[in-house]
């Protein structure tokens, strides 16, 4: 079981690992779905050693078909990958992100399952940075090698609990939704072939684990969310979005409070393009 400073780190813990020379790496997860490349508002100010790190590129693998938009990545690439990030073995590792935690989450996410223990969201992102006037750097950051072991390869089997689409029609499991309200109804779908939601799944958009700073909410507020979308307090859940990247902003919000759940990483855009899954319509 997790607690919110195995998952969460404030700025105010940061910068003074920073200042005491603590072994860090920080990565800069700068994603949105109408902006997917970061890079160039990295380049542009990013925190103090901070590596660019691509979601689309280098925490997805899209050479993998049927598993929607953003397939998990192998932990074999995903290796390669951070140690060319700088991560060496048993240090922090922050993530962060300037978008509702969606990049950094992902990050998260992606490393964690993978077997990295000791990774932590930024908590408020970059705005909560600048908010502080702690100091920005710009142009590329290009570390040392690092030397991390990923222990698990297949993503999907590894330290993070995952669902199949089978899993997620057989019920036993309370499915939360992290889509916007439009999306899971069904009224909207910029992305996918077809729209609607899981039969059975309840909407619980990932910006609403979040408060509006940008930080997560408390324990006893997210107990209240939960509760007033009729969350069991002991009820097992699952999460999904749109491609496996917003529900893990859910995902985490949970771990902070010391609660797993599940993430269905092909998420709606693997279900709605298997014309053998049902779809359900409407607010229910």
């Amino acid at each position: 079981m997790e607690a919110r400073d195995q998952v969460r780190i404030t700025v105010t813990e940061l910068a003074a690992a920073i200042e005491a020379g603590d072994p860090l790496s920080i990565l800069d997860v700068r994603w949105r779905v109408d902006r997917p490349d970061g890079r160039p508002d990295y380049l542009q100010g990013h925190l103090p050693g901070a590596v660019y790190v691509s979601l689309d590129d280098e925490l997805s693998d899209h050479t993998i078909a049927g598993r929607g938009r953003h397939p998990l990545p192998s932990g074999r690439r995903l290796e390669a990958a951070a140690r060319e990030w700088g991560i060496r073995q048993d240090s922090l590792v922050v993530v962060y992100d300037d978008w509702n935690r969606a990049g950094s989450a992902r990050a998260w996410w992606v490393l964690t399952a993978a077997g990295l223990a000791n990774v932590r969201i930024l908590d408020g992102g970059l705005a909560a940075w600048r908010s502080t006037r702690q100091s920005i750097e710009t142009g590329p950051v290009k570390p040392q090698p690092g030397n991390v072991t990923v222990p698990h390869d297949d993503l999907y089997a590894g330290r993070r609990p995952t669902l199949t689409a089978k899993q997620a029609l057989a019920g036993g499991i309370t499915l939360v939704d992290a889509r916007a309200p439009e999306r899971f109804r069904g009224d909207v779908e910029p992305l996918d072939p077809v729209a609607g939601h899981i039969p059975g799944a309840q909407n619980l958009p990932s910006t609403a684990v979040l408060a509006g700073d940008g930080t997560f909410l408390g324990d006893f507020a997210l107990s209240q969310l939960l509760s007033d979308r009729g969350i069991h307090p002991e009820a097992p859940i699952g999460a999904y979005c749109g491609s496996g990247v917003t529900a893990s902003v859910t995902i985490a919000a949970l771990a902070a409070m010391g609660r797993p759940a599940a993430l269905f990483p092909g998420s709606w855009s693997q279900w709605s393009s298997d014309p053998t899954l049902p779809v359900a319509r409407g607010p229910e």
